[in-house]
């Protein structure tokens, strides 16, 4: 996976903010927990997290050294509530135990869900809460179609509410409930739907490209979109370790 330029991310990620929102309130929390972020990017949803845990402590952790030197700056106001971790999802995790884990608009950027939930598994207390949401079956599908029309096979992970539920309860999660939900994000035409879609859907795509062709394959898959709307589908997860 390519670097992610976190700064831009950061200016222009008010889609997945608005969207990791009510999957933060759907943890159960006392407030003295400690809590994994899987997958914090610049931290804008885990300080919607740490709002929530007034007396806990929040892992935000993500594959991204650039998303944590982001999100090192926005959380700094936290001080010591907060331990920032760079750490692989699809790899052993190297922190100690929580309570529970959220993660938002992370899981489909992991190649490998049955090691991704089994990681989490091997750090989460018995009985620790999962909540998340990730792109799922259908997400972006104008852009995918897009770009297999520019003879480009994007290589993303959105997976069914089916294959999920297994893979779940074979990392050992029980009370799993996963569903569907169509989220379409609205976009400014012209430069900030360009640079959305370079920053966030297109970027692995356009790394794989020489840079002074970037910006020709972003505005190539933006004029054959039917609109400056991306046809989001979200995959959520609850669950409990039993």
């Amino acid at each position: 996976m390519s670097e992610w330029d976190a700064g831009t991310y950061d200016r222009v990620s008010g889609p997945m903010l608005r969207m990791g929102d009510p999957v933060v309130r759907r943890l159960n929390l006392r407030g003295d927990e400690r809590v994994l972020d899987a997958g914090c990017g610049s931290g804008r949803v885990t300080e919607l997290l740490l709002e929530r845990l007034p007396a806990g402590q929040v892992v935000a952790l993500d594959g991204s050294a650039a998303m944590i030197a982001e999100a090192a700056r926005r959380l700094a106001p936290w001080g010591d509530r907060v331990e920032l971790v760079t750490a692989d999802l699809g790899q052993p995790i190297p922190i100690d135990p929580v309570d529970a884990v959220l993660s938002t608009a992370t899981f489909h950027w992991v190649p490998d869900h049955d090691a991704l939930f089994a990681n989490l598994a091997a750090v989460m207390h018995p009985g620790g809460q999962l909540a998340a949401q990730c792109g799922g079956h259908g997400n972006i599908a104008t852009v995918a179609a897009a770009l297999v029309d520019l003879g480009i096979a994007p290589a993303w992970n959105f997976a069914t509410p089916e294959a999920t539920v297994r893979r779940l309860a074979d990392a050992g999660f029980t009370d799993a409930e996963v569903w569907l939900e169509p989220c379409p994000v609205e976009l400014e035409p012209g430069e900030p739907l360009l640079t959305y879609l370079a920053t966030i859907p297109l970027k692995d795509v356009v790394a794989t490209v020489p840079e002074h062709e970037r910006r020709a394959l972003v505005e190539a898959v933006a004029g054959r979109l039917p609109g400056p709307v991306l046809d989001y589908v979200r995959l959520n997860i609850t669950a409990r370790l039993g």
